[in-house]
């Protein structure tokens, strides 16, 4: 699997505007997390994931291939909800899944044209997907369409790993948005160090 592309240039300049997060870069080291280049797989997997543990999403995702043999939308539309549901996939989910194939046939996941959008004009975009909420989009954005400047405030490990950063009691979305700011334009790369501060131990924050 292709890896999220980052190196010397972003790791200086975060480096460079926050001395924190500085410390925390060098103590940590590089970091590499994989990528789904494919959009269309990679919605339908966060469709599946949703308000299920890792474990569980992989387990279904894995009978959710078996079944159709080729993640593609074609073979989604020829499959009825009733089908995937089989999976382990909520009525709901199938249903969102199918409109996702629909959406994919109809030229509205095409990723050139997609990439060539803002930010913001692509999360509302793919907000306008059924079962997209914001959180789920700008993740499409980290690890299908790798945008490089999303820091999720919807994120909780994200917001938890900030808070501990700075030695913060609470967070509120102005003081968020500080910090984001000056992470940008890098902001993507931010995200993977505080999502990996967030799941320390607190033995490790002290050394």
């Amino acid at each position: 699997m292709p890896r999220f592309p980052y190196g010397k240039t972003e790791i200086n300049y975060l480096s460079q505007q926050d001395p924190s997060l500085a410390a925390a870069i060098t103590r940590i080291g590089p970091l590499s997390l994989e990528m789904t280049p494919d959009l269309f797989t990679a919605l339908t997997d966060a469709i599946i994931s949703q308000q299920l543990s890792d474990k569980a999403a992989r387990t279904i995702q894995g009978r959710f291939r078996a079944l159709l043999g080729e993640v593609v939308p074609e073979r989604i539309i020829a499959t009825s909800p009733e089908q995937l549901r089989t999976c382990g996939i909520s009525l709901r989910k199938a249903e969102y899944i199918l409109h996702a194939a629909k959406a994919a046939l109809e030229g509205k996941l095409n990723p050139e044209k997609l990439h060539s959008l803002r930010d913001e004009e692509l999360c509302r975009q793919l907000m306008a997907l059924p079962g997209v909420g914001k959180w789920t989009a700008e993740m499409l954005m980290i690890f299908a369409l790798g945008r490089p400047d999303i820091v999720s405030y919807g994120d909780l490990a994200i917001r938890r790993g900030m808070m501990r950063l700075y030695g913060l009691q609470e967070l509120s979305r102005a003081t968020f948005e500080t910090y984001r700011r000056r992470y940008s334009p890098y902001g993507t790369v931010a995200s993977f160090y505080l999502w990996r501060i967030a799941h320390e131990e607190e033995t490790t924050l002290r050394q």
